[in-house]
């Protein structure tokens, strides 16, 4: 396959979108449905059947910087294809554990396939091959993979009813297996040994303002701890601040069709830059916690304007470092600059556990509004440096002036 560094093709987006999906049903979504059956079975305690999730995100926060270096070295394709193999080994450990320590090797493993296989790595491959041109995949596979989790969780459920919950582990291992590999190498061009020597050559020893870089790094981060509390927290939250189960079910059921069509309306707005995105998404997020967490009545419309932020969440990870870095820059810092975010969302379920605790409903939700309303001011800061270049370097964006 002819590699185009200006449009990817149809084809390749739909089939990277695809894959997104089954990985990240298979990693990060998966235990959602898994452990209640799990616990039941075993009698493990929750916190060590959750926390092996988090376990999981801290493995592959550790390893992101070299899945980054991995790619820019050597290109992305074959590690993409192999990340399917080393998430299916953790589900077949995890089918096969009756000892807790088992578990959590599982789930060790499978952060090592996160870590291949994930956005980070796969941003990075797009980057490497595409250039400026992997803005339009990045969009289009973050819209098809907003839907991991709605079709990932009834398949998954359903095999759990019928087949038991190391059956269900099994089967998708399988899909993971048969499935991943050939179609990573199918819809993704293979890039030329020689251009990634390149590329790794440039990124390593390239230089990037320290200031840009850490502003980045912290809005990942405080959207991805955000994202967390309330994928974790939503349903207990809404009950205490006086909604019955069924309707904080209900509530909370919003956030998934505001998240894509958030990112439908993003394709459907066409070409701009992509910190205008990152503004929107901040804003959003701040609003609608505003609203959930101070005016009561309007509860259902602050969930949909948070929904529509944190859709666009996904597609500024991708799109605002590579409109602001050269992409030898873009390639090997995005393991760099998940690995903060990962680890915030390994660390968020207990330390949000323990403000619910100490604090109530409120203590949580002024936490989330506090540490958005930080993140529209670090946008902003952005929007700033983007005006008022470093002296004595052009003008354009992704100059530096600092070795990172």
């Amino acid at each position: 396959m002819k590699v185009d560094p200006l449009n990817p093709s149809t084809q390749t987006i739909i089939g990277l979108g695809v894959l997104q999906i089954l990985v990240w049903g298979g990693s990060f979504f998966i235990l959602a449905v898994m452990a209640e059956p799990i616990m039941r079975e075993t009698g493990w305690a929750s916190q060590w059947v959750y926390g092996a999730l988090s376990l999981s995100l801290m493995v592959a926060a550790l390893l992101a910087p070299l899945s980054s270096r991995l790619v820019a070295r050597y290109g992305g394709r074959s590690q993409l294809a192999g990340s399917g193999a080393v998430v299916a080994l953790g589900l077949l450990i995890m089918a096969a554990s009756h000892s807790l320590a088992l578990f959590l090797l599982a789930w060790a493993v499978i952060g090592v396939g996160m870590a291949m296989g994930l956005y980070e790595a796969l941003f990075s491959t797009l980057g490497a091959l595409y250039a400026e041109g992997a803005g339009r995949a990045i969009t289009g596979i973050t819209l098809i993979s907003g839907f991991a989790s709605t079709l990932s969780w009834p398949a998954v459920a359903l095999l759990i009813e019928q087949f038991g919950w190391r059956v269900a582990c099994v089967a998708y291992a399988l899909v993971l297996l048969l499935v991943v590999a050939p179609l990573y190498m199918k819809v993704l061009p293979k890039g030329g040994q020689g251009e990634q020597a390149k590329l790794a050559t440039a990124g390593e020893s390239a230089v990037v303002d320290r200031r840009l870089y850490l502003l980045l790094t912290a809005i990942f981060a405080l959207g991805a701890i955000i994202m967390t509390a309330v994928a974790v927290q939503l349903v207990a939250v809404l009950q205490g601040l006086g909604h019955s189960l069924p309707a904080a079910i209900g509530l909370a059921a919003m956030l998934g069709p505001s998240q894509v069509a958030s990112r439908v309306l993003q394709i459907l707005a066409g070409k701009r830059h992509p910190i205008w995105t990152a503004l929107f998404c901040v804003s959003l997020v701040a609003l609608g916690l505003l609203l959930v967490a101070f005016a009561p009545g309007m509860t259902a419309l602050g969930l949909l304007i948070f929904g529509c932020g944190n859709g666009l969440r996904a597609i500024v990870r991708g799109l605002l470092p590579l409109a602001l870095m050269p992409p030898a820059h873009y390639v090997l810092l995005m393991g760099r600059m998940s690995r903060p975010s990962l680890i915030g969302q390994a660390l968020t379920p207990l330390l949000g556990g323990y403000l619910f605790e100490h604090f109530g409903a409120m203590g949580v939700l002024g936490t989330l509004c506090g540490l958005a309303l930080v993140n529209v001011l670090l946008v902003l800061w952005v929007m700033r440096w983007m005006h008022k270049p470093p002296r004595g370097l052009p003008s354009s964006p992704g100059h530096s002036t600092a070795r990172l």
